[in-house]
């Protein structure tokens, strides 16, 4: 049958407006199902620990729950490369840092590229890294752990569990002029508990793992920070120390895969912002006046720094 061509212009217009309708219509009912909250590390580390607070808190405010899921190893790219081939329908996202989506890009070959097959949807908290110890070193001070590193070269250990602290290592020790192994771990928890058990001698972490500090079983020299730690500020900065080469601050926000409908993505960011609950404190501080809609041309200046 020859279909008027009136009906056929009829058709062909409902066709082209379709696909518009069925995703104002998805953004409207997101989320209808769980959603997955991909963590790039194992649990108990520190991100988990941020994921798991903000999975509460934004189940609160998007009336579904918010399942946190556990994808480590590669320094976050495994983990990475999964949100990579999810859905862009807002019902995977991760919680990625600065190794993960910026630092991993300038060492290693990828399967995914970070800068476009990914959508960023809020930053969270800026952290420095802390250089934490086992008690019975010597030391009291970076100076004189210096000075006990030169003693015994290579006789030294500095656990890392991503990118960041692993280029924190190895620029302290070009500064330094110390040589000590750099062990990497999947997550900071296993790391922690080799550093009490003497099984390592130092720990380059965020500042999460002070609670092992106020406990008495590790002790701390310094910050990457360009301020001390409002939660430990008799820390000094390792620039106060003579080191300002390492200074060095890292990020943490979720991202979305490319192509997640730009509603969806601000209902995330709505809830991610208004329910996170920490200021300052251990997880870092909170990231102001940072809009993620530019984070990609800061995150490809990162990429040409490294």
């Amino acid at each position: 049958m020859k279909l008027p061509r009136r009906k056929f212009l009829q058709f062909a217009g409902a066709a082209a407006v379709a696909p518009a309708f069925s995703r104002l219509a998805t953004a409207q009912t997101y989320p209808s199902r769980p959603i997955t909250m991909i963590a790039l590390v194992t649990p108990g580390s520190s991100s988990d620990v941020m994921g798991r607070i903000l999975a509460e808190r934004m189940r609160e405010s998007l009336g579904q729950p918010v399942i946190v899921e556990n994808v480590s190893g590669a320094n976050g790219s495994i983990g990475v490369g999964r949100l990579a081939h999810a859905r862009p329908d807002g019902y995977t996202i991760d919680l990625g840092f600065l190794g993960s989506h910026v630092l991993n890009g300038a060492l290693y070959s990828l399967p995914y590229d970070l800068l476009n097959d990914f959508e960023p949807i809020s930053p969270l908290v800026m952290t420095p890294l802390v250089l934490f110890a086992r008690k019975t070193i010597p030391a009291k001070n970076v100076n004189e752990l210096i000075a006990w590193l030169k003693a015994n070269p290579d006789k030294a250990s500095a656990g890392v569990t991503a990118v960041g602290p692993q280029l924190i290592a190895t620029r302290f020790q070009r500064e330094t002029g110390t040589h000590f192994a750099v062990v990497p771990y999947r997550g900071g928890t296993q790391a922690i508990q080799d550093l009490v058990a003497g099984q390592i001698d130092l720990h380059i972490d965020v500042p999460v793992q002070l609670s092992h500090v106020r406990g008495g079983s590790i002790k701390a020299y310094a910050v990457t920070g360009e301020r001390r730690l409002a939660a430990a500020p008799d820390i000094p900065t390792f620039a106060e120390m003579g080191l300002p080469a390492l200074s060095y601050s890292a990020w943490y926000g979720f991202f979305a895969p490319r192509g997640t409908p730009k509603d969806i993505i601000a209902k995330l960011n709505a809830a991610a912002v208004r329910r996170w609950p920490i200021r300052r404190c251990d997880l870092g501080s909170p990231i102001s006046g940072w809009r993620f809609s530019r984070a990609n041309s800061r995150r490809r200046r990162r990429l040409a720094r490294w």
